[in-house]
This record gives structure tokens, C-alpha cells and sequence, in this order.
């Protein structure tokens, strides 16, 4: 597997950021997939004195992978698989962490890390496609390298398919903790700290609330929320920005080519680029809180309180906490969450490869999830409840020209069916009233949002949807509450529309602080 030249460039650049020396001990078999992996290392290797490869065979360990070390000295990181695709970044900082280049965290959790006491063996599997899977992978490798007692091995879901299917994973990443499931989805390394570190949560709440009162505090972290957060701080008045994680919907989606002036990015990239945006002025960011409550005291401000224990005080209040998927709500869905029922099908898709999927959603999200996945599976069958698909003509011309995709339209899907993991739906031909079953092993689901309000109501003014009603300048039924993004009654729920919306709120707030 030899690297394309850019890549050597770049990465003749990266290594001699390591100061000291790294031992990769690769386990092999066999299989091609292992010479490919040793191809790999070798021409790595290859690229750095400071850098050396031993190769041992018929091991005890997974083949093919490898470990990431100082000589003789275990730093707990371990590869199995080869890393490239999303993951290659993985290994490189692998590499140069592990080669005494800085972990760029704060000195607090550095410090917070190496306090963690227990023994914690970590799997993460993982597919090369998934966005998601290497901040995962690169958290939990920094807590190996800071803490003895703390191990991790990244697992590549479509290389170890024997494994993943006995383990029942059908969605990643997906993360094992001495051996039980720990999580699945993206998580972060504060996340990730805080559900092993069990005293975090409780110290967190009461840094939390021995904070002084804002002038503007943004309730969620997304575009709309990095924005107002942007423009409020620009005012030179006390901001904070409170969200379960900054970035929010934005880092699940993977293309993002109607960004004006950006050609083509991707969510992960956007986020970094919002959140260094939003540090570069004196913005007190608060991730990994989720709202629970709000309402006033007897002085007059808003008081938020968390899930976690923690309040903050504001004089004024912006809303911008976003939407999540749209569930079917029928029977069988929860219940198969992760084990079949998917909803990221960039993520998920190699997990069900050469096998039978359906899609429920005939709009972009839907018909764009089925012409990815018909390269990856077997074959996908795609469920429209109306009586004709709704995405764009060029993506349904696209979708007719392949010849493993199947459109039913004008049905309804009633139920998810399963033992151990999904083994069929039943739908209903509507105009027919006929109901029948759709033998498969995955359904995606692409039908939409629904905006994350639930902690308002009765607060505050909604719509038959539960978006927040707003006015032209950002405000809401509430005085001094602001709205902004996909949680608003606002049309056309894209990237670019909710940071002007989040401009607009944080200076409709900024107004109502003056006048008032």
C-alpha cells in the first residue's frame, strides 16, 4: 500500500516533530490484508530514524495490527486494521504523541486524565468512511498514552467482520469497556473523561454555578449559536455559550458543498473552524451541559439549569439549540437502535456490506444515503410515504441508474422486526391498503428533523412542531429570549441560514440589553 506522493511530503514534514524514539510491533498472518498493513508501516517507518518496525507472527494479538510504543515502554495504543481513510490522522498523531510531541489539551484535564484511577481496556470499531469514528480513536489514545492504567485498541468494523458480528455492532463507532458496550456515536475526550472520571459531573455543576451572571448566555453550540456568540462578544459584553456539544447536528453531516464560498467541506472541519473562530474572543465555553429548565429570580435574570446540577444567570437568553433525526416512531425502532435501525449511512454503511438495507425518506437525505450505500451493499430498497420522490431531479436521475436500488413510493412503513437484530420491516401500500414485508438486515433512516425544544415546554411560545416563534429580529414570546437556527419556526433549515439567524439574534439581544 504505497502513500501518494502529497502525503509523503506532508508527512516527512509531521515527523520530525518526534523528539524521541517510536516502536511500531506489527502482529501479521497470512492474509493480503496483512502484507498491505506492512507495506504501510514499512514505507513509514522508512521516512523517520526515530521511527523502527518489528514484525512478529502468529501472535495472540488480532492480525492483522499493531502497536504504537516507546521502547519497552507500552503506551496502550493499538491499531487493528490498517488506518487509513479518516483514520490516517489517527495514526499519524499516534505516532508523534506517542514520540513526545505535546497532547494539545488543557494542563486541567492533562492533569485530570493521569488522576483516573482503575483499569480501563477500551475497543473502538470503527469503519475507514466514518467521520465521526476518529475523534473517538484520538481521545481515547491520548488517555492511554497519559494513563498506565488506561489501554485502547482501534478495530476496523469491515476487517474483523467475524468479530463485529459476533458481537452483534451494527453501528460506529461503537465502543467495548472491558469487554461490555461503554457507547456508540461520536464522543469527545471531555465526554469521554467525564463518564470514567466519576467525581467530573458533580465538580462540573459546581464550577458551573459559582459562575458570575452573563450579559448574553447562547444555549446551544452550533452555527447559529457560534455565530451569535461572535457578535455578542464583538459588543464587549460578558458571553458564555452552554451546549451538550459544540458543533452540534453539523458534525454528523459529512459533505457540505453549498457553504457560499467554501467549495466543499466537511462538518468536522466546519466545527473546528467555528470553535477556533469563537475562541479567539473572550467567549466562556461550557460543553457536554444539556438545558433542563429556564426561567427568572428575583433579580431579574434568566436562570438556566442543567441536567447536571449546575445554573447559570443571564440578563438575556439566545436559543439556538438545534434539531436531531426524525425517528418513525413505530414499534421495533428503539429497540434496534444500533443493532440494524441506523441513521448515519456514511458511518454505518460498511458494517452492512454485501447485504440487504432499506431507506425510509425519499427527500436529498434519503435518495443521497441510497446511492452511497448501493455502492457498499447488497441491495437497497427505498420507502417514500408520498406518492413521488421529493430530492432534487439530478439526484433522482443518479438514483435510477443503478441497478441494486429498488423505490417503492406511496407506502408506509408500520413496523421493525428482529430477534437479536433486524431481519425485516412490514409496510403498507397505501393507495392498495395492503400490507407486506421487506425481508433485510439494516433500515436507514431519512426523514427529516425534529427541533430539540422539549426542555421549553410551557415556557415558551411554539408552533405545532415544537420550533420556537420568533419575530424578525431574532426575539421570542419571552422578553430578552432569542431564538436562532433549525430549533425556530425559520424555513429552509441549512447551514448558512442559521449563522445569519444567529447574527441576528445575538444583535436583537444586544438591543434589547440597551434599551433595557
Amino acid at each position: 500500500m504505497a502513500l501518494e506522493a502529497k502525503i509523503k511530503d506532508q508527512l516527512n514534514q509531521y515527523l520530525t516533530k518526534i523528539v524521541s524514539p517510536v516502536s511500531i510491533d506489527a502482529y501479521t498472518n497470512k492474509e493480503p490484508s496483512s502484507s498491505s498493513m506492512v507495506d504501510l508501516l514499512e514505507e513509514l517507518s522508512g521516512m523517520s530514524d526515530k521511527v523502527s518496525l518489528n514484525i512478529y507472527n502468529d501472535s495472540n494479538e488480532r492480525t492483522p495490527s499493531f502497536k504504537v510504543n516507546k521502547p519497552n515502554e507500552s503506551s496502550g495504543i493499538q491499531f487493528a486494521g490498517i488506518p487509513m481513510g479518516h483514520e490516517f490522522t489517527s495514526l499519524v498523531l499516534a505516532l508523534l504523541q506517542v514520540g513526545g510531541y505535546p497532547v494539545k489539551i488543557s494542563e486541567e484535564q492533562i492533569e485530570q486524565i493521569k488522576n483516573i484511577e482503575g483499569e480501563f481496556y477500551f475497543e473502538t470499531y470503527i469503519s475507514l468512511s466514518c467521520h465521526n469514528c476518529p475523534d473517538v480513536v484520538q481521545a481515547l489514545n491520548i488517555l492511554s498514552l497519559l494513563n498506565p492504567g488506561i489501554s485502547h485498541c482501534m478495530i476496523d468494523g469491515a476487517l474483523f467482520q467475524d468479530e463485529i458480528n459476533t458481537k452483534k455492532i451494527m453501528s460506529v463507532p461503537t465502543i467495548h469497556l472491558n469487554g461490555k458496550e461503554f457507547g456508540q456515536g461520536r464522543m469527545d475526550l471531555e465526554e469521554i473523561i467525564n463518564k470514567i472520571d466519576t467525581k467530573a459531573s458533580d465538580k462540573a455543576a459546581e464550577k458551573i454555578s459559582e459562575k458570575k451572571p452573563f450579559d448574553m448566555l447562547i444555549v446551544g453550540g452550533g452555527p447559529a449559536g457560534s455565530s451569535a456568540a461572535v457578535y455578542a462578544a464583538r459588543k464587549g459584553i460578558r458571553t458564555g455559550i452552554v451546549a451538550e456539544r459544540f458543533g452540534g447536528q453539523v458534525l454528523d453531516t459529512l459533505g457540505i458543498e453549498n457553504f457560499i464560498s467554501v467549495k466543499a467541506t466537511e462538518g468536522p472541519k466546519l466545527v473546528a473552524a467555528l470553535e477556533e473562530h469563537v475562541k479567539e474572543y473572550d467567549v466562556d465555553i461550557m460543553s457536554l451541559q444539556k438545558a433542563k429548565r429556564l426561567f427568572k429570580n428575583e433579580a431579574s435574570h434568566y436562570v438556566l439549569e442543567l441536567e447536571g446540577g449546575g445554573r447559570l444567570e443571564s440578563k438575556s437568553i439566545i436559543i439556538s439549540t438545534g434539531a436531531r433525526w426524525k425517528e418513525l416512531g413505530v414499534p421495533g425502532e428503539k429497540e434496534y437502535k444500533g443493532k440494524g435501525v441506523a441513521y448515519c449511512p456514511h458511518c454505518d454503511g460498511p458494517l452492512f456490506k454485501g447485504k440487504n438495507v432499506a431507506v425510509v425518506g425519499g427527500g436529498n437525505s434519503g435518495i443521497e444515503a441510497a446511492i452511497d450505500l448501493a455502492g457498499i451493499v447488497g441491495h437497497v430498497t427505498v420507502l417514500e410515504f408520498a406518492p413521488e420522490l421529493k430530492a432534487d431531479q439530478v439526484l433522482v436521475d443518479r438514483l435510477r441508474t443503478l441497478k441494486n436500488v429498488d423505490v417503492l413510493v406511496n407506502v408506509q412503513t408500520n413496523e421493525i422486526y428482529g430477534s437479536d437484530k433486524v431481519t425485516h420491516i412490514k409496510y403498507m401500500e397505501r393507495a392498495a391498503k395492503e400490507e407486506k414485508q421487506l425481508d433485510i438486515e439494516g433500515i436507514f433512516i431519512q426523514i427529516g428533523l425534529v427541533p430539540n425544544t422539549d426542555w421549553l415546554n410551557g415556557t415558551i411560545e411554539l408552533n405545532k412542531y415544537g420550533e420556537i416563534e420568533i419575530n424578525d429580529h431574532g426575539a421570542t414570546s419571552l422578553p430578552g429570549v432569542f431564538a436562532a437556527g433549525d430549533v425556530t419556526t425559520v424555513p429552509y433549515k441549512q447551514i448558512i441560514i442559521a449563522m445569519g439567524e444567529g447574527a441576528k439574534a445575538a444583535l436583537g439581544a444586544f438591543d434589547y440589553l440597551i434599551r433595557n
